[in-house]
């Protein structure tokens, strides 16, 4: 590599340059500082091949740019100071152009991606050789590489801003079908398209369970499991096979729990907290008991060493112990956890769908929540997990989601709410 000044009209931005094709930057902030100094930091060029009098250059486009707008204002330019590369190399040129922007500005990652392609297809560098490169992390390489699994219109939303990072992460779990019926909604204006946490539910049919839940071997597990392209998160695709391949892994864990030696090992209804405050911490040698906690999304806390406060209480007065305010037992309803959450779906489907009818006194509860809050009642979106295809069909068919659905249609229209808002991701993508 040599160094040269070299005539502005003899150099042309090359196409090996990753802002090739850009809109022309803005160089307003820098200009004074050229027309008093000229451009002081070389560019990158090399000689192009069909004109070797010519160069093209690899890095300093925007350097270019603040030099033609002088140009054009009328003013003078001298030759420009340039670094002269060796013709031919375009790996070379390609990895430099990257360099130097993301040591600038970090460029959008659609636009790594189609430098780190370009660099595997046709240059033959390895993931590990871009990453030792560009001074990245191999993790990194691989998900700007997950990209190129993505629709092309799906990735030039993400380029312009219009989705958020959360939504295309979540894209990654998509088929290709998926994906082109996801813009189909978005390009829809009497549709709205999910994203973030909702488009999460979307593409697993209302309950996406992680492959971290599992109590099972996964190498055991029949069923499939989608993992996105970043190659970080998977998921089951079967909700049914896998509450089967959970429930057979968590009676196993019972079962070996009481021959350990405890008295009892209760396996909550799913979806049923563990009220700690309820219980007292017991050992073993005294009788204590473990819950088995299982959420809607498949996660298993064991709770050892328990005892409702009446029987700690039966058991430090060495007999039986009868509270005299507490009501009678009554006995417990004839219904399965699948019924109950059936039941629980259908029935909050119908009260969302009236409220929304009866804004007054859903503004009402808004503004008390607001101004006052309280620990025992709060505010946000259901979720609405469903277990199964045919439950979740059963909800999507009801009148209740019809009438709600349209609601929520006339509000958004009526408050101009952008197709893009999540309204229920937080900061990852996945709390309420």
């Amino acid at each position: 590599m040599k160094l040269e000044n070299i005539a502005f009209d003899k150099l042309d931005i090359s196409e090996l340059n990753m802002r090739h094709g850009r809109k022309a930057p803005d160089v307003s902030d820098i200009l004074p500082s050229v027309r008093a100094r000229g451009i002081l930091v070389p560019l990158l060029v090399r000689p192009k091949s069909a004109e070797p009098d010519r160069f093209e250059i690899v890095a300093g486009r925007r350097r270019w740019f603040r030099v033609k707008t002088l140009i054009e204002e009328g003013g003078v330019s001298e030759p420009l100071p340039c670094a002269i590369m060796e013709a031919g190399d375009d790996a070379a040129a390609l990895e430099a152009s990257l360099i130097e922007n993301i040591a600038r500005l970090d460029p959008d990652e659609v636009s790594q991606w189609e430098t780190f392609t370009r660099l595997i297809q046709k240059e033959g560098r390895t993931v590990e050789q871009i990453a030792q490169t560009f001074g990245v992390t191999d993790l990194h390489v691989r998900r700007v590489l997950a990209l190129g699994n993505l629709v092309p219109r799906i990735r030039e939303l993400y380029r312009a801003d219009e989705i958020n990072g959360v939504t295309v992460r979540h894209l990654t779990l998509a088929t290709r079908s998926q994906q082109k019926r996801w813009l189909a909604l978005w390009s829809d204006p009497e549709n709205h398209a999910p994203t973030g946490a909702q488009l999460k539910a979307w593409l697993f049919g209302g309950a996406s369970i992680s492959t971290k839940a599992a109590l099972f071997d996964l190498a055991t597990y029949q069923g499939q499991i989608v993992t996105d392209l970043f190659g970080e998160d998977g998921y089951f695709a079967d909700a049914d096979r896998f509450w089967i391949a959970q429930n057979e892994a968590i009676a196993a864990r019972r079962d070996q729990l009481v021959e350990d030696g405890w008295a009892e090992v209760e396996v909550l209804e799913i979806g049923e907290p563990f009220a700690s405050w309820e219980f007292e911490k017991t050992p073993m040698t005294e009788g204590g008991k473990i819950f088995i906690t299982v959420s809607a999304h498949g996660d298993v806390e064991i709770h050892a060493g328990f005892l409702s406060r009446k029987e700690a209480r039966r058991k430090r007065s060495g007999g039986e112990y009868t509270d005299p305010d507490s009501p009678p037992k009554s006995l417990r309803p004839e219904v399965s956890g699948p019924m109950q959450t059936y039941i629980d779906l259908h029935r909050h489907a119908a009260v969302r769908a009236e409220l929304a009818r009866h804004s007054g006194v859903a503004l009402r509860l808004m503004l008390a929540h607001a101004i006052n809050g309280s620990p025992l009642w709060k505010v946000k979106p259901e979720p609405q997990n469903s277990r199964g295809e045919a439950m979740r069909i059963s909800l999507v068919d009801s009148a209740a989601e019809a009438q709600f659905a349209e609601s929520s249609q006339t509000a958004r229209t009526l408050l101009d709410v952008p197709k893009d808002y999540d309204h229920l991701s937080g900061g990852n993508g996945d709390d309420y």
